[in-house]
């Protein structure tokens, strides 16, 4: 399968305020990204997803590395590279606020050397649910509304790359449920999604591969399902029996963060293999702490994201 976006050994380093010294903001990250796929790139703040967005863009130089869209380097290649690829930033931060929809889309599509016929626009606005709103000033849209626009203004450039940041932020949970639909559709017409958010929701119901980043790096890149599977076989939920003394013990043994339901416990823990399972049985049965059930626990992409940015 095509790759449409690589990033090969990406760093950037920023100049420390009053210092020699130099923040090192994206730390030899690599990924690709594959035709026809939605890829999730995630991360807290501050661990060089918007650096390297915007060195995908063409924003940023980054000191060393490369990126490549459909096979064209950003750097010594720029102007067939950027022309692959369109991005929503933050939403509606590439709208003209005091136009309307369509003359945004038309304007930003004749910048990209794309001549847009008004029934084309429209049909794009109508697939979108943006139609009845076309020579509405962007001004005047809600923000959900907003959001839809700088799609619409993304498909008018027709390419084949969607770089798309934080574009769930500050939506109403319909307009964001509404937004995955959106996402899911596009897919559907081929286009490639680069999707970078904080919203986990919209990451575990649309994307297919993700790479979380963490202090400049890349610390895992893997399918969707791939995780969750993992991380499923390894979380469990134990259900125990127990009084003051038999808690007491749990308590010297490190277990804490427990619920309880009079004498019955419910622990929940993470292990990495089923021997680490069979060893947990053998210290709660050597205490003389009874096991009522095990069941394995189903794992929201939440969880799975602050384990390996802890880690």
């Amino acid at each position: 399968m095509m790759r449409m976006i690589e990033v090969m050994d990406l760093v950037k380093l920023y100049p420390k305020r009053n210092s020699k010294e130099k923040i090192v903001a994206v730390d030899h990250a690599s990924f690709n990204v594959k035709n026809g796929e939605i890829f999730a790139l995630l991360g807290p703040n501050g661990a060089g997803k918007t650096t390297t967005i915007k060195s995908i863009c063409g924003l940023i130089i980054p000191d060393s590395g490369e990126v490549r869209i459909k096979g064209f380097s950003v750097l010594k290649e720029r102007s067939k590279a950027l022309s692959q690829i369109s991005a929503v930033l933050e939403g509606n931060r590439n709208l003209y606020w005091r136009m309307s929809v369509l003359e945004n889309m038309r304007y930003f599509a004749g910048i990209r050397g794309k001549k847009l016929n008004k029934s084309h626009a429209l049909e794009i606005l109508e697939s979108l649910g943006l139609k009845d709103k076309a020579n509405q000033l962007v001004h005047s849209l809600s923000r959900g509304m907003q959001q839809k626009a700088a799609i619409a203004v993304c498909l008018a450039c027709d390419t084949d790359v969607l770089l798309l940041d934080e574009p769930t932020l500050g939506l109403d949970v319909h307009s964001a449920v509404e937004f995955r639909s959106i996402l899911k559709s596009l897919k559907e017409k081929g286009k490639t999604i680069l999707l970078s958010t904080h919203d986990m929701n919209l990451v575990e119901a649309v994307a297919d591969r993700i790479a979380i980043m963490n202090k400049g790096r890349i610390v895992v890149c893997e399918k969707k399902q791939r995780l969750i599977d993992v991380f499923t076989a390894r979380a469990y939920k134990l259900r125990l029996v127990c009084d003051e003394e038999s808690k007491k013990r749990l308590k010297e043994l490190g277990f804490n963060g427990w619920n309880e339901d009079g004498n019955l416990v419910e622990l929940q823990v993470n292990l990495t293999s089923s021997q680490k399972l069979y060893e947990l049985i053998d210290t709660l049965r050597s205490n003389n702490i009874e096991i009522e059930s095990i069941e394995k626990e189903m794992v929201n992409f939440e969880k799975i994201f602050i384990s390996y940015t802890r880690e």
